[in-house]
C-alpha cells in the first residue's frame, strides 16, 4: 500500500476525510461502502487508514455479504476456526461479538465474572486483535447492527505516536527487546477447580514479538505492546519486565494518542492492527440493552523488527493457519 489518496478536506469521488483526534481516527463520508467502490475510493480510504490507524463511517447499510466483499477490496478475510452460536451461518469470516456472552457460561461462569477475572487492572483490557498469533491481522472491520442508546463506546490508541514521543535514548533501548505475548495472560482463576483455566492450559496461544515493529506499509516503528496478551519481555528478569512493561503500556495509552468513538447502527469502524490497540467498552452491560456488532478480520504477515528479526510462534499457532 502506498500513502497516496485524498488529503485533509480534500474530496475523491465524493469521499472526504475528516480527522477526529490529534494523533489517530479519522471519519470518512460521502461514500456507499455497500456500493461500487472504485479504485481512487478505495485508494483514499486505504491511505487515510494508514494515516490515521482507524477510520469510521456511519450511516451505512452492509449486510453480511457486503461487509466481506468491503473487507476483501483491503486484504484476504481470516476464516477464525472457532464461533459461536451468534455468527452468522453461511458467512465463515464473519464473527459476532455477541458471541463472547457464551464464553462465561460454557465454564461456569457469568460473563461479568469472567471479564473481571480477565481484565483486574485498567490496563488489562487494551489490546490488538489475536495479538498472542505469530502473524495477528493486519485489520478489522467492525460493524454496528445494534447498540445501546448510550455508553458503549469504543477506544483506540496510535503505537507508532506512542513510539515517537518516547525520549530518544529509551527508544534505542527498547528497539532491541522483545517479549512474549500469551492467550490468558493475567487470568485470575477461581478457588479450587477452574474450567476457564484448563481450557487455557489445554489451549496455549504463544509467541515472542519484537517489542517495537517496524510497519509492512508506512515503515514507522511501532511500540508493539498491550495489556490482554504480552506475558514479559525476554532477555530481562521479571522485575525489570514488570516495571518496563508497565511504563511502556502507560505510554501506549496516554489520552493524546487515543480516539474515543461513539457507535450508532448502521457504523463501521476499520483500523490498521499492526498499528493500534483499542479497549472494548465496560460501562453497558448493566444497562441491559442488547449490543451486537460484527467483524470481519484480514489476514496478516509476521512481525518485524527493527533489527530485521522475524517474530517467532512458540506454541498453537503458525502463519496463515486459524
Amino acid at each position: 500500500m502506498t500513502t497516496d489518496g485524498a488529503r485533509v478536506g480534500e474530496r475523491v469521488e465524493g469521499l472526504e476525510v475528516r480527522p477526529v483526534a490529534g494523533y489517530a481516527g479519522a471519519e470518512i463520508t460521502g461514500v456507499d461502502l455497500a456500493g461500487h467502490l472504485g479504485d481512487a475510493q478505495v485508494a483514499a480510504i486505504r491511505a487515510a487508514l494508514l494515516r490515521w490507524k482507524v477510520v469510521f463511517f456511519r450511516d451505512q447499510r452492509l449486510d453480511h455479504a457486503a461487509h466481506v466483499a468491503f473487507a476483501r477490496r483491503f486484504g484476504e478475510p481470516v476464516v477464525p476456526g472457532r464461533r459461536g452460536s451468534a455468527s452468522p451461518a453461511g458467512f465463515p469470516e464473519i464473527e459476532t461479538t455477541a458471541d463472547r456472552l457464551e464464553l462465561g457460561g460454557r465454564f461456569g461462569m457469568e460473563h461479568e465474572e469472567w471479564l473481571r477475572r480477565r481484565r483486574h487492572t485498567p490496563l488489562r483490557g487494551w489490546h490488538c486483535d489475536h495479538g498472542a498469533r505469530v502473524d495477528p491481522p493486519a485489520a478489522t472491520v467492525l460493524r454496528a447492527e445494534t447498540v445501546p442508546p448510550y455508553g458503549g463506546d469504543t477506544t483506540w490508541s496510535n503505537l507508532a505516536a506512542a513510539y515517537a514521543g518516547l525520549s530518544a535514548p529509551v527508544r534505542r533501548f527498547v528497539d532491541g527487546l522483545r517479549a512474549e505475548h500469551r492467550l490468558g495472560v493475567g487470568y485470575q482463576p477461581r478457588p479450587g477447580d477452574d474450567a476457564y483455566l484448563r481450557h487455557l492450559l489445554d489451549h496455549q496461544v504463544a509467541s515472542v514479538h519484537p517489542l517495537v515493529r517496524v510497519h509492512p506499509e508506512t515503515g514507522e516503528r511501532v511500540l508493539f505492546v498491550n495489556g490482554y496478551y504480552v506475558e514479559q519481555i525476554t532477555g530481562v528478569s521479571r522485575a525489570e519486565s514488570r516495571l518496563l512493561l508497565e511504563m511502556l503500556l502507560e505510554q501506549a495509552v496516554r489520552p493524546e494518542y487515543t480516539v474515543r468513538f461513539r457507535w450508532e447502527p448502521g457504523s463501521v469502524a476499520f483500523w490498521d492492527n499492526r498499528a493500534t490497540i483499542h479497549l472494548a467498552p465496560g460501562d453497558s452491560a448493566h444497562l441491559g440493552h442488547p449490543r451486537i456488532m460484527h467483524r470481519v478480520m484480514l489476514a496478516g504477515d509476521v512481525p518485524v523488527g527493527v533489527d530485521g528479526s522475524s517474530s517467532e510462534p512458540l506454541t498453537g499457532t503458525e502463519p496463515g493457519r486459524w
